[in-house]
């Protein structure tokens, strides 16, 4: 069993989206071998649902759209994750702060997977939640082609 845990900021935008993409591109796939979940480095969306245009546009893409509220990711969650999948720079230092460090080098930010030198598109600043799925599925797809490889 492969466990992921996608993280950003406040965890009701970014994460929550690759969280649902994940799980679908890997039910899609037959893969029925990961444990996917999200958390947030803040604490300001604690307790709360996905952002609406997270919703909204997975629902759009006919991507399921599970329960979750927001949470922190904790230090001790470190050994229970195989993958610690950030969204931004802020996120990877944010990380290493709560976490401590990287010392088995499980943290990666989610588009370095895919190639790409940048950070996914946060819609919480921008409204655009299509830019955001587009990147949350290209590094989506390189983390899923990962384990088939």
């Amino acid at each position: 069993m492969h466990r992921i845990l996608f993280v950003c900021h406040g965890n009701i935008c970014r994460s929550t989206m690759a969280q649902f993409v994940f799980s679908d591109m890997a039910a899609r796939a037959g893969r029925d071998d990961f444990i996917v979940d999200s958390a947030a480095t803040s604490c300001e969306e604690l307790g709360n649902p996905p952002h609406p245009g997270t919703v909204a546009k997975l629902r759009e893409e006919g991507v399921a759209v599970g329960a979750h509220r927001a949470r922190q990711i904790g230090r001790d969650e470190y050994g229970e994750w195989d993958l610690i999948v950030y969204m931004d720079r802020e996120n990877e230092r944010n990380l290493k702060r709560i976490l401590g460090g990287d010392p088995e080098g499980k943290c990666v930010k989610l588009l370095a997977l895919a190639g790409k030198n940048r950070d996914v598109a946060d819609p919480w600043y921008t409204g655009d939640f299509d830019a955001t799925y587009r990147d949350v599925t290209i590094g989506c797809r390189a983390l899923l082609d990962r384990f088939d490889s």
